[in-house]
């Protein structure tokens, strides 16, 4: 079937998450419902069938600017990139590209993991991004071993407190935010919008069922010292977002947090930890020392001259 750039008023948004769920990539980022929380509008190449199902889709998250249209990677949404499915007559990117040209002044697009290109695509860059991921197959004992000395020590010790620091359901999204806000916002660079994204999206996976929020608090004054936020989608774990205190991180609640997870989850064939990032060397090491490995992904752009330049040479 012929392949379709579609804007996103022209889009089904029923075929589109009939084909996201059937698609052979697991990316949570590309259902209909992340993205309207996280970038509002999105165009897309579509390859359709017969019934007008959508047998692969290449999401184009946009911002409308005065001189076009703009692809942008929206924020809380990692990886993109092509999903196809079973029935697609059209599974590489480079049969899609060709339909972007003339269309968008300036393109940036974060692929996923199972994206592989070799080289750049004509009149694209491509740049390597990292992520660090964990397959939960394993038994709990296994996975353990598998931490840092430092970790299973902290852990261990942990444990053996009066009163030691758990895990517990966090309650108030709103309260995460607060606490990441006072101590880390102002590095991050995130603005009140991005907050607000955060909520929306975090309503979207409570109502579908995807959410799993979790918080250590201090077992005598009740202060809450970390949490974070994590979606269960198909086969992925994903660490979306967290934030924790000063007192937190000393008492190692970031570590508790995540240890719990692999714990509730270990023994799922199939299930793999995405912790949704890598790129600063210090989180890296953080990462690393549960024992998951480095995952390339791509990140493909381009700057397209505005109209009245293109004489020039």
């Amino acid at each position: 079937m012929p392949l379709l750039l579609l804007r996103h008023y022209q889009l089904d948004l029923a075929a589109w998450d009939a084909c996201v769920a059937q698609a052979r990539q697991v990316v949570p980022y590309a259902q209909s419902w992340w993205l309207a929380a996280t970038a509002g509008r999105w165009d897309a190449v579509v390859e359709s069938g017969a019934s007008g199902e959508y047998r692969a889709v290449l999401p184009l998250p946009v911002r409308r600017l005065p001189w076009g249209h703009e692809v942008q990677q929206p924020a809380f949404t990692q990886q993109l990139g092509l999903l196809t499915t079973a029935a697609s007559c059209h599974a590489e990117l480079l049969d899609f590209l060709p339909l972007l040209r003339g269309h968008y002044p300036r393109f940036y697009l974060q692929l996923h993991t199972e994206q592989e290109l070799a080289t750049a695509p004509t009149g694209f860059q491509l740049a390597e991004r990292l992520t660090y991921q964990l397959p939960l197959a394993p038994s709990y004992a296994t996975l353990h071993a598998g931490y840092a000395a430092d970790y299973r020590r902290r852990l261990r010790l942990n444990a053996q407190l009066p009163m030691p620091l758990t895990v517990a359901p966090l309650t108030a999204l709103d309260e995460m935010l607060a606490l990441f806000r006072q101590h880390s916002g102002e590095a991050a660079g995130l603005k009140d919008k991005h907050y607000q994204q955060l909520r929306t999206l975090y309503a979207a996976l409570e109502q579908h069922g995807q959410a799993l929020p979790l918080a250590v608090r201090s077992p005598e004054t009740g202060e809450l010292l970390a949490g974070a936020l994590f979606v269960r989608y198909r086969t992925r774990l994903v660490y979306l977002f967290a934030g924790a205190s000063p007192a937190g991180k000393k008492a190692g609640a970031p570590l508790l947090l995540l240890d719990h997870v692999i714990r509730q989850h270990a023994g799922t064939v199939g299930l793999i930890l995405d912790f949704e990032g890598g790129m600063i060397p210090s989180i890296a090491r953080f990462f690393a020392n549960f024992g998951a490995t480095p995952v390339p992904y791509a990140a493909l752009s381009f700057t397209q001259r505005p109209w009245y330049l293109q004489w020039m040479r």
